[in-house]
C-alpha cells in the first residue's frame, strides 16, 4: 500500500515542521514534546492525531517510519 503521508510536528501556535504533500492522503500530527515516544502509544493516548485512512496509519506504525520521519522532525536545528 502506497499512500502519500505528510508529517506534521507541533512546536507551538503557528510553529510547526512539516512534511509531505499538502495534498497528503494522510496526515499525522503530534506536539514537539511527545515526538520522540512510541508514536502507537501516543495515538492510543490522543496525542497523535491522523486525518485519513487508519489502515495506512497503522500500517506505517508497524513499519516504524511514523516514529523515525517524527524523530527526525522534532531534532530541528
Amino acid at each position: 500500500m502506497t499512500t502519500s503521508v505528510q508529517y506534521r510536528v507541533v512546536f507551538g501556535k503557528k510553529d510547526e515542521v512539516v512534511e509531505g504533500p499538502d495534498d497528503a492522503a494522510l496526515v499525522i500530527t503530534v506536539p514537539a514534546a511527545d515526538a520522540t515516544g512510541d508514536p502507537t502509544s501516543l495515538y492510543m493516548q490522543g496525542k497523535l492525531k491522523a486525518a485519513g485512512s487508519s489502515g495506512a496509519l497503522f500500517e506505517l506504525l508497524r513499519s516504524g517510519e511514523v516514529s523515525r520521519v517524527l524523530a527526525r522532525l522534532a531534532s530541528r536545528p
